[in-house]
């Protein structure tokens, strides 16, 4: 290989370089900073007061603009006094009126038609609008087509009707029922599409092909069309600068925002690229500039082992080579330069201590004899773990200027040397404390509820969580107490020193920093050998469980070598159990959908159906499972996913020949369908190879064929043909 072209989000091609350097030899890195086509960063608002939308560029001499920061200052003013109407307001009075005055904004974000009318006026249309959300990506196309914009002549229309109907000939009129295919026609013939991973392969292709030839002009999408597919387009757009994960909303990253902006601009076609950032209340103006003018995208390895890769290893391998081979991936690499990085620290603080341990040093006696005495000096440990189990809003009391201040935790983060409190005190300071700030392990004195609208960076944030400290009732702190000198302190030597105070001042602070030094060499000694120790681990399971003997595969670890699934080691116990034996077609499929299925919205799932006939199979299942997973918590591994029997009862009817229109609900998209199914096969084609029985090997070769019809088949990719 001569050539390793990595993608322009990615900021630390020096690192990848020095690492390819050390693992092949000499490697040189050739970094090309210039866009093709030059990229205007935009601010799209709305304005209450003149019922306009307006669009400012968002980098002005290198800065935010000035502009937009004066217009949303003013809208701050306006929002306290409460003497205007908001746009959403003046659309719709009712709603508005159940909303607190102190919430209302003159300015406003732009409906999804405005932003299509505004792109359409200022000539930026082909363009991609990016919405993290499936279902307001079909909204919002819908809502376009309901306006009335149409973004196409007769003879575009026909032409996207034809590549429409060569893209959908292998399907059956009742499939296309099922897929609301006269709607995502009629949309796409109106120059609007949506396009995500709700929808089924030949939908989004038909949307592809439409956009890359110009016929459909604006189409509403998730970042998934950021990533692989190239499709550039004029303008892009945010729709906002947050998404969900499955879990909570978090802000988009800087090398995010770059995968987004790169589809802005087409190279041969225009001279500069426009990305469009729309107003939301909740995300300040310096937040979208500060990305914006981001450049830092590092490029962190995901590499970790897994039991089909340790049976790999182990079958083709000798311990040492296996350990070589993971010694030179770029996870260790990445780990062994944190430990640099670490280890550096730890000289600094080292000799630090040192000093301060000297300076503690009395000419009346022994100090630490003297504070082992008459004072509690609480373990590290206590202080780390009383610091992880802080979350935000609690109150805890911190050192500040020489003494205690009540202060709120607003955030926590994990860093290389322990856990960060990001704090408030009472007096609008900004706090960040880690184990080594701290003498004892910080009680929680309390907790507050913090602001939910705000962005915790803002000044009005941090003042009013500061407002809410001070507005804590004493009583309800529980003070700490500090044990007052008696006899017997005072009748030893040491406190006739009179530097005692400080001198003990230097020993804590020598305190904290071994504290600080425990921390760090407990992550150096786990990083150290973060990859080769998990293989270890993994490798130790699988011979407490039978896979492995002495470095040799068993006739189980064979089995687990040709089964590549990320429940490997589930799969294969299963195998191993009967769990698949003595099954027919439909309920083999129906059984192994728990491997495949997971769902991920954010409510609560419906309560899974049970094939009636699979109720005692699926017990032993997920009892196996569990034990799995407990086994790998107490290896020190990270337990596997847990198997997900919400999709048993609708697989079990599409391998026993059900029509899609029935299947289909509005927990289950067409496109969520046809890729469970597709994993599916993949996984039954593997057990037809590996099961021991005839029998169940026929049974799975026999259910991916029952699987592989309609929609499915006609979506097949090459990985089912």
């Amino acid at each position: 290989m001569q050539l390793v072209c990595l993608s322009a989000t990615v900021s630390n091609a020096t690192e990848v370089t020095e690492w390819l350097s050390t693992v092949r030899g000499r490697t040189v890195a050739i970094v090309e900073e210039k866009r093709p086509v030059d990229l205007i960063n935009h601010f799209v608002v709305g304005d209450a007061s003149t019922h306009q939308v307006s669009m400012f560029e968002t980098i002005v001499n290198g800065q935010a603009n000035p502009e937009v920061t004066r217009l949303e200052q003013h809208a701050t003013q306006s929002a306290q006094r409460g003497n205007f109407r908001s746009h959403q307001e003046s659309q719709n009075r009712q709603e508005r009126r159940n909303k607190p005055a102190a919430k209302r904004s003159r300015l406003f974000a732009p409906s999804r038609v405005e932003i299509a009318e505004l792109l359409e006026q200022q000539d930026l249309l082909p363009a991609i609008v990016f919405i993290f959300s499936r279902n307001q990506c079909d909204e919002a196309a819908e809502s376009c087509v309901r306006a009335g914009i149409r973004l196409t002549n007769p003879e575009q229309r026909t032409e996207i009707s034809e590549i429409i109907d060569q893209r959908v000939t292998n399907f059956s009129d009742d499939d296309l029922a099922a897929l609301s295919f006269s709607k995502f026609a009629n949309q796409l013939e109106s120059g609007i599409g949506a396009h995500h991973a709700g929808l089924i392969p030949a939908f989004k292709e038909i949307v592809e092909e439409c956009f890359i030839r110009g016929l459909v002009r604006l189409v509403f999408a998730t970042e998934t069309l950021a990533v692989g597919l190239n499709m550039p387009a004029r303008a892009v757009v945010i729709d906002k600068l947050t998404k969900f994960t499955g879990e909570h909303h978090q802000p988009l990253k800087a090398s995010e925002y770059t995968q987004l902006t790169g589809r802005a601009g087409r190279r041969g076609i225009d001279t500069v690229g426009h990305a469009l950032v729309l107003y939301n209340q909740y995300v300040s103006f310096d937040q979208v500039a500060a990305l914006a003018l981001s450049r830092s995208f590092r490029l962190t390895s995901a590499f970790r082992p897994t039991y089909n890769m340790a049976a790999n290893l182990i079958q083709t391998h000798s311990r040492q080579e296996a350990h070589h081979l993971l010694n030179l991936s770029f996870a260790q690499f990445q780990s062994g330069r944190d430990v640099v990085e670490l280890q550096a620290r730890i000289t600094r603080r080292s000799k630090e201590r040192d000093r301060l341990r000297e300076q503690a040093k009395s000419p009346f006696g022994d100090i630490d004899e003297y504070r082992n005495a008459f004072e509690i000096r609480p373990d590290a440990r206590q202080i780390i773990e009383a610091i992880d189990s802080l979350k935000p809003g609690d109150l805890i009391l911190v050192p500040k200027s020489g003494r205690e201040t009540k202060a709120a935790v607003i955030a926590t983060a994990q860093r290389v040397n322990g856990t960060k409190l990001t704090l408030v005190a009472g007096t609008k300071a900004v706090l960040q404390l880690q184990a080594g700030d701290f003498d004892s392990p910080p009680i929680k004195q309390g907790h507050i509820v913090l602001p939910d609208s705000l962005a915790f960076t803002s000044p009005k944030f941090i003042k009013e969580v500061a407002l809410r400290v001070m507005r804590t009732k004493p009583n309800k702190l529980h003070a700490k107490s500090s044990p007052s000198k008696n006899f017997t302190e005072l009748s030893h030597t040491v406190s006739q020193d009179p530097e005692l105070r400080r001198r003990l001042i230097a020993a804590k602070s020598a305190d904290r920093i071994d504290s600080e030094l425990a921390i760090m060499e407990a992550r150096i000694n786990k990083s150290v050998q973060s990859v080769s120790a998990k293989f270890d681990e993994l490798v130790q399971l699988m011979q407490r469980r039978g896979y492995v003997s002495a470095w040799n595969l068993t006739d189980q670890g064979r089995t687990l070598a040709r089964i590549f699934h990320e429940l490997d080691l589930v799969v294969a116990e299963a195998l191993t159990d009967g769990l698949f034996d003595d099954l027919n077609a439909a309920e083999l499929a129906s059984l192994l959908s728990t491997f495949v299925y997971e769902f991920r919205r954010a409510e609560v799932p419906p309560r899974p159906i049970i094939p009636t006939t699979l109720a005692s199979k699926w017990k032993t299942l997920q009892a196996l499972s569990n034990k799995i997973a407990q086994d790998e918590e107490s290896s020190g591994l990270s337990p596997h996913r847990s198997l997900d029997p919400g999709l048993m009862d609708v697989t079990f009817a599409w391998a026993s020949g059900d029509e899609l229109i029935d299947i289909l609900n509005e927990d289950l998209t067409a496109g969520d369908f046809v890729r469970t199914m597709k994993q599916l096969i993949d996984l039954l084609r593997q057990i037809s190879l590996v099961a021991q029985l005839s029998e169940t090997r026929d049974a799975a070769l026999a259910a991916s064929q029952a699987l592989l019809r309609g929609v499915v088949a006609a979506s097949q990719g090459s990985v089912l043909q």
